[in-house]
Parts: structure tokens; sequence; C-alpha cells
């Protein structure tokens, strides 16, 4: 760990893009200020407990005065810091070399529990008050027959999937009894945050070819055919798993065609570093036909598209050196919704499933030393209690290793069985592609497939594995959003500019890539799922797979599990939740009979299916002659106040949950989601009977996981200093000209530092603006605002500003003033800020900042 590192943990928090005293932190209300690194760790700052999901620990908030103190030292012109797109050697923004600490947010989960009132659960499942009363009370540690079949550790689709199937195993003489059990909310990590894709793995299909073909198959070929046939095996499965989804559950799924364009004939260097690839121009048509043969043709045929034809179906194409367009189709799903779907149907069939209930410890056997339950907690009541179960399993997906050192007696590590691999995604404005069609870049710089896909009126532009550790906070590094904004301009017409301003959320994923850590020597890291027992604890985790095969997952693991007790799996022929009553003309009745807009109809049915009837009981007249039913909650967006109350019985807990998963708002619309969040927070504290304190504290929770999200404005990943491009500037020029004038007047730069939590006195208004109106004619032009931004003297403001910076950061390590910094203050604040250094690191960061050698950091 180098200085350098060090001094970046220090200021992770100055994340913002920063406009001082202008724009403070850019539309970032909740500042921080340096002068809690010296607070105790006991202080009233700590943002909440530490999240046993993810590597991120618990920060503290800045103080608010030492942040504008920060910022007046800096003058009063502008600059930006943020990140240097081309910076792929920095050790910080690359997710392989140094982690990327995630943008200044808090505990993702509400710091005191909310204590929420009972709400009725949807017809036929029960509450979420009655499945905690259920799991507090139907299992005895000394009672086996009391005790349940399976508890489940996880809510994603892998452990909801096996909840599911779990409590439909009725064949059996008295049917299994089922628990699971999720700290967060359903699909709150990874399930939430995929490319929306039930895809079938085209990817791994020709990676497995390209090994087949390598020299492999002659110095070791026994093992490459393995592996070939292993690979092949896992496409296979999942062609199967997407036309069960596709098939079975309609009311949750689409297809969507999805392009390939070619540019040449020849491609070199070839993709997967096979040369055969390298006429994957010509050999396209006759790959993807075999693709729709893995699924028996019951998908739609794959085709090939002209240049001509690509100019009228996919107008944003670049036509100029298209010589033409391969198009195939994967299945396409709201992954939140189909999440909560399993969950529900687990519920509705028996099982006691609850979001929100943290398993903190593991209760052991005496004689045996094996796990014979879990101390849990419900974050919501804050209540703890005991779950027995004759058979537990981890489903924790990249954070399986955290649950695993859990089953451990004595605590502490366990051997690494789960590696992260992160997918960064961005979203466009819907004009960037056709509604309905997607694109495929199997060939990016850096080798990894680039989704482009369109969903939910939005374009998502989204990438496959890179290997990294998994976080819970959904912000990706500004690298990777550069990245993908530039490699999708390959295709795109020259009339269309994707620009930084034009990324309306961004977001990033982990899912598992596993290795059974109770196998013989040389088990290899897994893109299929692992199922390992533990024969110390006799717990099982599950880990690995993919979104499209959750549900052969879980019947894989219960088998393996239950062994002659695991009766038969019978969820290939059950339809998820919602799916009872949906026909393809719904709709429409909708629309007849509750007077809501096509696009809300729309919306509701794709979500809700057969269930649709139960939301709408809830909707209010809009006052106007159309549509005349279905208050919307943010303008642009098919959601509605109704689903917010309906979202109540089906355990939504937090703001958070609505935003983020419920709705889909602050994966579509970070800002969108800004602009709920007051209405959302009225409509939960009247369902769920908060008082004043509880909806502040869930607000201002809200707010800080909303921040994790990417927008507009860059968060500033690196160390690195740029000032703004004249595109840049001309975006923010924008934003404050808010009359689309083409001037900014005295009101509109006041009205726009209120909105940015940094309020301006008309002496300082008057100051500002007459440094930046030069020709003194009262109006500030675009080129008056670009030449401030851009002038000499925002540099040096900036430069001032990050030496007052390193001022108080040095001040506030420095706790017995003494006007040096020996090692244990330094071993202090990297405790405060949660990393856990180990003296002899701490002796080299020590060293390295000591450049005089004298013993102390002046």
């Amino acid at each position: 760990m180098s200085a350098a590192s060090m001094l970046r943990i220090i200021s992770s928090s100055q994340r913002r893009s920063l406009v001082a005293p202008l724009m403070g932190s850019y539309r970032n209300h909740q500042h921080r200020s340096l002068s809690v690194l010296a607070a105790s760790a006991s202080a009233s700052n700590n943002n909440g407990h530490n999240n046993s999901h993810s590597s991120n620990q618990s920060r503290f908030q800045y103080s608010h005065h030492r942040t504008l103190a920060a910022m007046a030292a800096g003058g009063s012109a502008a600059a930006l810091l943020s990140t240097t797109s081309s910076s792929s050697s920095s050790s910080v923004a690359s997710c392989e070399k140094k982690k990327v600490e995630a943008p200044p947010v808090g505990d993702p989960f509400p710091l005191l529990p909310p204590k929420n009132k009972e709400v009725d659960g949807p017809k036929g499942i029960p509450s979420r008050a009655e499945q905690i009363r259920r799991l507090k009370s139907s299992s005895k540690r000394d009672d086996p027959s009391e005790q349940y079949d399976v508890l489940v550790i996880g809510g994603g689709a892998t452990g909801a999937g096996i909840a599911f199937d779990a409590a439909t195993r009725t064949d059996l003489p008295s049917g299994l009894k089922v628990a699971c059990i999720e700290r967060g909310d359903f699909a709150s990590e990874t399930s939430s945050r995929s490319t929306k894709l039930i895809w079938a793995g085209i990817k791994y299909l020709a990676s497995a070819s390209a090994a087949l073909l390598s020299w492999d198959l002659l110095t070791s070929p026994v093992t490459t055919v393995k592996d070939f046939y292993s690979e092949f095996s896992m496409v296979f499965n999942c062609h199967q798993e997407r036309k069960y989804m596709l098939d079975k559950q309609q009311h949750l799924t689409n297809w969507v065609p999805i392009v390939c364009p070619f540019t040449e004939w020849n491609i070199w260097p070839p993709p997967f570093g096979h040369p055969i690839f390298s006429f994957f121009p010509v050999l396209a048509p006759a790959v993807f036909k075999f693709y729709d043969a893995l699924s028996q043709f019951t998908c739609p045929p794959s085709y090939i598209m002209t240049k001509k034809e690509a100019r009228t179906k996919f107008p944003q194409l670049s036509d100029q050196d298209i010589k033409y367009c391969a198009v195939f189709y994967e299945g396409q799903h709201n992954d939140a919704r189909t999440n909560i779907a399993i969950a529900l149907s687990a519920a509705e069939k028996g099982a006691h499933i609850a979001n929100y209930v943290e398993m903190t410890e593991g209760i052991f056997d005496e004689d045996s030393g094996k796990v014979i339950g879990v101390k849990a907690q419900d974050r919501i009541s804050g209540e703890t209690f005991e779950i027995y179960a004759k058979n537990i399993i981890f489903a924790g997906g990249p954070f399986t290793d955290k649950l695993r050192s859990k089953e451990e007696k004595e605590g502490g590590p366990v051997a690494t069985a789960v590696q992260g691999a992160s997918g960064s995604h961005i979203v466009l404005p819907g004009y960037f592609a056709p509604k309905d069609m997607g694109l495929l870049d199997y060939n990016t710089s850096d080798g990894r497939f680039l989704f482009f896909l369109p969903w939910q009126g939005s374009v998502i532009v989204g990438t496959t594995d890179k290997k990294c550790d998994a976080e819970t906070l959904p912000y990706p590094p500004e690298e990777e959003i550069q990245w993908m904004m530039k490699e999708v301009e390959k295709y795109l017409s020259n009339d269309l500019k994707v620009r930084r301003s034009d990324v309306l959320s961004a977001w990033r994923g982990w899912r598992p890539l596993a290795a059974d850590p109770h196998a013989p020597p040389g088990g290899q890291v897994s893109r299929d799922h692992v199922i390992s027992t533990n024969p110390s604890s006799g717990v099982t985790f599950i880990a690995g797979g993919k979104w499209t095969t959750w549900r052969e997952m879980a019947e894989d693991v219960l088998d393996k599990v239950l062994k002659d007790k695991a009766g038969k799996c019978k969820t290939l022929d059950i339809v998820l939740h919602g799916g009872e009553g949906f026909h393809k003309s719904l709709p429409t009745q909708i629309i007849q009979k509750y007077g809501v807009s096509e696009e809300v109809a729309n919306h509701l049915v794709k979500t809700y299916g057969g269930r649709v009837w139960d939301v709408l009981e809830k909707c209010k007249p809009t006052g106007k002659q159309w549509p005349r039913y279905g208050v919307q909650l943010v303008e642009g967006y098919p959601y509605i106040e109704a689903e917010i109350r309906f979202a109540c019985k089906e355990y939504a807990c937090t703001i958070e949950d609505i935003l983020s998963r419920r709705t889909r708002l602050a994966f579509l619309n970070s800002e969108a989601a800004e602009e709920a969040l007051p209405r959302v927070a009225d409509i939960m504290a009247e369902e769920l009977g908060w008082n004043k304190a509880t909806k502040k504290e869930q607000i201002k929770c809200a707010k800080k996981y909303l921040a994790a999200y990417g927008g507009r404005i860059p968060y500033e990943d690196g160390v690195a200093l740029r000032f703004m491009s004249h595109e840049d500037a001309m975006d923010m020029f924008r934003e404050i000209d808010r009359d689309g004038s083409g001037f900014i007047d005295p009101q509109e730069l006041k009205e726009i530092a209120t909105r940015l939590g940094n309020p301006l006195s008309d002496k300082q208004l008057k100051e500002l603006f007459r440094e930046i109106d030069t020709d003194k004619n009262g109006k500030i032009s675009a080129e008056e605002f670009v030449d401030w931004i851009n002038a000499e003297q925002s540099k040096n403001d900036v430069k001032r500003y990050l030496s007052a910076t390193a001022t108080v950061i040095f001040e506030e390590i420095d706790t017995d003033q003494s006007g040096f910094l020996d090692q244990d203050e330094l071993k202090a604040v990297t405790v405060r800020l949660g990393e856990d250094f180990t003296d002899k690191e701490i002796r080299k960061i020590f060293k390295e900042m000591d450049t005089d050698k004298d013993g102390k950091i002046s």
C-alpha cells in the first residue's frame, strides 16, 4: 500500500464533481466534511451497521461547516474535479489493480429500525409481519419435528428460487417446511443489476469452441474435450431454461431481436483470440441458426438484414461501412420484478420468507460442532430471534464468502470460494435505439461483449464480466462509463453523439464465479453453478450460474442436499406469481375499465400480470379528462402512485425499495428518482405509519443510496485533475439557463445555487455574477461562462482548494496537535476509516511518507 493509496483512501469522499463556491458539490446535497476523520468511531455520525453483503466499510459523514471552509479556500472561480477517461494505467480506476472506492454514501439500509406498522399482504399471501411471526415461532432447538427442513440465507433469484422449489415439493408425506431470509430487499444486490437479458450464452458457446480448437486439443486432449463438453452443456441448459421462462412466464418476459452489424468480411485480430473467428462475418448466419437449434427452434428465427433494411429498421446505425447485419433473439425481463415474483410465489406456496432479516451468526451443536440454526435480526423492528433447521443453504451470490465466515465456530476468514465479476451499465435516452431492437458488439477493444438494448423506454448499454471484488453500492467507475460511451459510438450514425450528459443513470452488478473449496486441489473457477457442503459445519452453499438458470440451480441444490428425501421438483409446470389471469388483451381491458393511459396499462400488465386488478383498486382519479385514473409518480415514466401503496403489501419496507426495484426509476434515471423521492416518502409514511423522525431518516438513507447511482455528472474516480471540456461547460450552461434564452440572468444563478444546497447571499451573488459577466451587460453569455470555467484563475482556485483540503486532512490525523504525524496516529485514522492494515503495512506507508527519514511526517 503506497502513500498515494493511503491519501486516496483518506480523500475518498471527494468523489463528486466540484464547482466552488457556486456549485458546491454538484447535485449532491449530502456534503461531507473532513472533520469526522478525527471523530471517535462511537460518535453518532456513524452511518449504520456493518454490511455483511458488502466490502464497503461503514463511513462517516462530514460536517457541513468544514466543507464550506475548504471550499472557501478555493476561491470563487469554478473548476471541476472529474476522472481522466484515458487513465487505463491508473491503479485507482482499474478494477483489477486497485478497487475504486464507492461515492460518498452511507449504509444502504436504514440507520434505525423504522418499526413499520403491519400491512396486509397481497391476496392469498401472508403479510410480512405474519411471516416474521412464523419465523420466530415455527422452529425449536430441542424438537427436530418442529425445525425447518430447509433454511435459505439469501433472497436473490437463486435463494428465492430455492424456497419456491422446496415449497412446491408437495409429493412428500408432510411436504417440506421452508424458510428464507434476506438481509436487504429481494433482488437488492446482483439480481436487480443484470443486463435484463434471459440469454442462452452465445459468448460461452464461442469461447468453448475457441478452446476446443486450440493447441490444447493436441497437448491435453482429454481435459480439453471435457472442458468443452462442460461449457457446451451449460449453454444447452441455458437454452432449456430460457425456453421455460419465455414460454411459461410470458407475463414477465419478452423476446428482443439483437443486431450484429458487420463492417468487414475478415476481422483481425480475431475475436476470442482464435483465427477461425476472423471469418465470423461469413459464418454468423450459420452460427445463429445453430444457436436457434439448441432451443429446438422455439425462439423467433435468426435472420439476415441487408444494409438497406438496417437503415429502415435501425436508423440510428451508421450505414457507411456496414456490409450486412445478422439478427438473433434473446429473452428480456425486468430482473427485479422477476425476483420479487419468485419470492411471492414461494410465500404463496407456504414458504416462510421475509426480506430485511439478517443472519447475525450461526448456532452450533455443542457435541458435533454442526450448524443447527441461525441467530437473526429483523432489521425493520429491531427484534432478534433464532431459527433452527435441518439443512441450511447459503445463496449469497458474490457475497457468499461473507456468509461462509459465519459458519465457522471461531469466526474469521474462510478459504475463498467465490470471485466477483462485475458488469457495468449505463442508461441512455430511448432515442438512441429502436424501441424493439438491440445491438451486440462482440468484438470490443478489450474483448468483452457489449450489449445496447431497449428497455423500459430507455437504452441500456452493458458489459459482461470483469473480475473485481463485489460491493453493495452500485456506482461503476467513471473509466467504465467513458469506455462504454466510446465503444457504442463505433456503430452509431455520425449524427448521433453520445455525450456524458446523456447518461441518465449508471450502475454495476457483480455475479459470482465459483470454485468448490471442499473439492480436491485444482478445482476450476466455473461459469456454471457450484454446490458445496462444508463437512465440518454441514452448511451447503450454492454460487455461480446466471439469471437464466435460477430454476435449474434451485432444483439441483435441493436434490443434492435432501437426497432421497428431496421429492420431485415441480417448478417446470408452475406459473410464477401474476401469471394466473394474464392474457394479451389485458392492457385493453384495463384501459376500457379504468381509463388509464396506454403506456401505464402496458407497464402495469407487464409488471403485475393478472394481479394488475389489485393494483388498480388503489388507483385514484387524476382530475383530468384523460387519463382518468393513474396519478403518475414523475413525468415521462409510467409509474403511478397506486404502485407505491401496493408495493407496501408486497413487502416493500424502504423508500429505496420503491425507487430501485418496485419501480426502476433509480436504474433508469437517477435524477427522476430524486424528484419522485418526496412523494414516495409521503405515501409510504401513510401506508407504514411512519412518524416525522422515521420519515426524515428514511429520506436521508434513500438520498444516500441514490447518490451511488451514476448520472449526467461524473464522480471523481481517480486522483488526476481534468478541467471541463467545452462540451462539459456547455452542458452546465444549459442546465443553469432554465428558460433556454441563451443567457444566464442573476435569478437563474441564484436558483441553481439553491437547488444544489449551497445558496448564495445577495452579496456573493453580485460578486460572482460581476466576475463572470465580463462585458457588463447584465447577462452571462455561453462564451463568458465557458471562459470563466476554463480561466487560468479557475485552475489556481482548484490548486488552492486541494492544498487547503490536504491541510485539513493533516490536521484531522494529527490528533495530539504536535504538528507531526506518528505511526500511531496513522494507524488510528485507518481504523476510523474502516480499513484493517497490519502493523507491517502501516510501517511501509509511514516510511514512504516520511521522505526526510526523521521518524515523523511533517
